[in-house]
């Protein structure tokens, strides 16, 4: 008798085991997760180093764990703001799972550490089916990547709890449509809050560390819908060699948006295409 297992589901359910177990260890430790997510040149680490900067001068406990495929410089550059930091190198692992992330804290992690901030591998594809045990997934754009990215990335967009947009210093010499990426967010993901921010000026820095401290301190975060409904699973498109990863986990590959919905009912991007 032969018995059919979704090998990806398995995958996941057991990454999101481990996620839950995670989660509470860190919240008898008085550590809050904020899991950053985004397209490789997105901005994410300058931003971050605004962050882990203003959290110092707060006096708020902070550290950041930032993964990798290669090289350590992102480390270097955040530990310039004197706080705790640690380089992941994946090796070429496409993204973070629940039990690595809590066998890299393992002895790492400071006592008293309020927010953890994890930048994630850059990619909006694998990152976005594994839940890292965070309180606050947020997930970055900057003005340059255009205004349909959500409707292209789904669920990394759909599953946030927050939405940056990045270098918003340059909106206007790029074009960048602010209304169309507003209307194309929130048809993947109704409600969620989208924050426009410029590392390189300090607008809007404050944000997210406001926002993940008031997560830290037990406010509401907001549940979007997607995270009730059963994953798509994670795709790295058809050209598998010009995204190499290298992990054992079973995961399909194909058109991405293939098995999400009916070409009929996909969402229309508000503004137009630009890439």
């Amino acid at each position: 008798m032969c018995r059919a297992i979704d090998l990806q589901q398995a995958v996941l359910a057991k990454n999101d085991g481990c996620a839950q177990r995670l989660r509470a260890d860190l919240a008898v430790r008085g550590t809050t997760v904020v899991n950053l997510l985004s397209s490789p040149g997105s901005g994410k680490t300058a931003l971050l180093e605004a962050e882990l900067a203003l959290a110092r001068e707060r006096a708020v406990p902070v550290a950041a764990l930032t993964a990798d495929l290669a090289t350590e410089n992102d480390a270097l550059r955040l530990a310039r703001s004197g706080a705790p930091v640690k380089q992941v190198l994946t090796d070429g692992l496409c993204h973070l799972e629940a039990r690595m992330l809590g066998g890299h804290l393992d002895g790492w992690l400071p006592d008293g550490t309020r927010l953890l901030f994890v930048e994630n591998v850059g990619n909006l594809v694998c990152p976005a089916s594994y839940d890292l045990g965070e309180t606050l997934r947020v997930v970055l754009a900057s003005v340059t990547e255009g205004e349909d990215k959500p409707l292209k990335y789904p669920t990394a967009f759909g599953l946030a709890h927050l939405v940056i947009v990045t270098k918003t210093d340059i909106a206007d010499a790029v074009g960048f449509d602010e209304a169309a990426f507003r209307a194309n967010v929130q048809q993947v993901n109704p409600g969620v809050e989208v924050v426009l921010t410029a590392a390189r000026t300090g607008s809007g820095v404050g944000a997210l560390l406001d926002r993940a401290l008031a997560a830290a301190g037990g406010a509401p975060v907001h549940a979007p819908v997607m995270a009730s409904q059963p994953l798509p699973g994670h795709h790295h498109g058809d050209d598998e060699a010009a995204q190499p990863h290298e992990h054992g986990d079973p995961h399909e590959h194909g058109d991405p948006l293939g098995s999400l919905a009916p070409a009929a009912g996909r969402p229309q991007p508000a503004g137009g295409p630009r890439s």
